[in-house]
């Protein structure tokens, strides 16, 4: 797990997205724009408890919406950034 030094403001979290499948179960290829955009990630940073409430911690494997957070890219790696709202479940 990537440690990140950005904290996160109000209600929002930082999760890195599990890459997308890039075979099928049967060996086959899938090409770029056939992959379908991850649903779930691990939470890499979390705001602090004085900030805001907080109902997920760093290192859980979360389940999100398909269109939800906005992509950001630091220090060489590729985050969303979402409000605690947008995460479905806890896995």
């Amino acid at each position: 797990m990537s440690k990140v030094n950005i904290r996160p403001l109000g209600d929002r979290v930082i999760i890195l997205p599990t890459p997308a499948e890039e075979k099928t179960a049967s060996g086959i290829i899938i090409p770029d724009t056939a992959k379908e955009k991850p649903q779930q990630g691990t939470v890499v940073a979390v705001p602090t408890e004085k900030d805001s409430p907080v109902t997920v911690k760093v290192g859980d494997l979360v389940l999100y919406g398909k269109f939800s957070g906005t992509e950001i890219s630091y220090e060489g790696g590729d985050y969303l950034i979402m409000s605690q709202d947008d995460i479905l479940a806890v896995i």
